[in-house]
Order: structure tokens, then C-alpha cells, then sequence
């Protein structure tokens, strides 16, 4: 019986901050890793030996995006364009709002539970240590946005 979550656990973290360190380090580099909760609030966080200082607060900023506009931040990069529905969203919720790639929602049974962001690399890079951390809550896909999360 697949278990049911409210909210992301620190357990949840953990095995996220886990698959994200090693996807991490497959590519050669360091990282920062956030993981919220439903709330938008942080659970767990991961700075590897030698990460960007830089990237710390934009690892935060993206997991707390991602959740309390539930969406990917590279959705976010899309719809804020000029002329974009979402123009100027950077400057809501004190200029913390993140419209790159690297945070994205966690789903489970239609709701989200939390989010996770990462930074250091390019925002590819982002995006693949980001899902290499949801991935590993997952066994099944659902499209969340455009992003392919799989649940268990």
C-alpha cells in the first residue's frame, strides 16, 4: 500500500537530499539543496564541500517558490517575460520568487506536498539534480507543468 503524505517527512528529505547529492556529484559538481514542506517551509538542506555561497539562498528561494506557486521555476521563467501573465513575479514575496529552472513541486495523489530546489550548476543542471531528488519518491509518472515527476 503506497504511503499517503499530507506533507513531505524529514525521512522525505533526507532520501531526496541523498539521490540529489549523487546526481550531483555524476556531474562533476557541488551543490545546495533545499527541500520544503507543504507549507513552503524548509525541511532539509545540503551545502556539498565547495558549493557556491552564492547558491545557497537560490536553492531556498527556488524549493519555496516552486511551492507556493505550485510549479516548476522554469515554468515561472516562461510566464514572466515581458508582455508574460506573470511579469514582474520576481518582485512579489520580497524579490525572493525564482523564474529559473530548479525548483519543482512534490505531488502525491493530486496534492502537493512539499518542493525541492537546487543550485550551482547551469539551470539544466539545476533542473536534473532537482528531479534526481523528487525521482526518488517516485515510481510512476505524472506531469506536473513540464516537468515528469514519478510517483510511487
Amino acid at each position: 500500500m503506497p504511503k499517503t503524505y499530507d506533507s513531505l517527512t524529514l525521512e522525505d528529505a533526507k532520501r531526496m537530499l541523498s539521490a540529489a547529492e549523487a546526481r550531483a556529484s555524476s556531474l562533476g559538481i557541488p551543490y545546495n539543496v533545499a527541500v520544503v514542506d507543504a507549507g513552503g517551509h524548509l525541511v532539509a538542506f545540503s551545502r556539498q564541500d565547495g558549493a557556491l555561497i552564492g547558491s545557497i539562498e537560490l536553492a531556498i528561494d527556488k524549493a519555496v517558490t516552486a511551492r507556493i506557486l505550485d510549479k516548476p521555476t522554469s515554468d515561472l521563467a516562461k510566464l514572466a517575460q515581458p508582455g508574460g501573465p506573470l511579469f514582474g513575479i520576481q518582485e512579489s514575496n520580497f524579490g525572493k520568487v525564482v523564474i529559473f529552472g530548479g525548483g519543482i513541486p512534490v505531488v502525491f495523489g493530486g496534492a502537493i506536498v512539499g518542493a525541492v530546489g537546487a543550485s550551482a550548476g547551469t539551470v539544466e543542471q539545476d533542473i536534473a539534480v532537482a528531479e534526481a531528488a523528487v525521482a526518488v519518491l517516485h515510481d510512476v509518472e505524472e506531469v506536473v507543468g513540464d516537468s515528469r515527476t514519478r510517483i510511487r
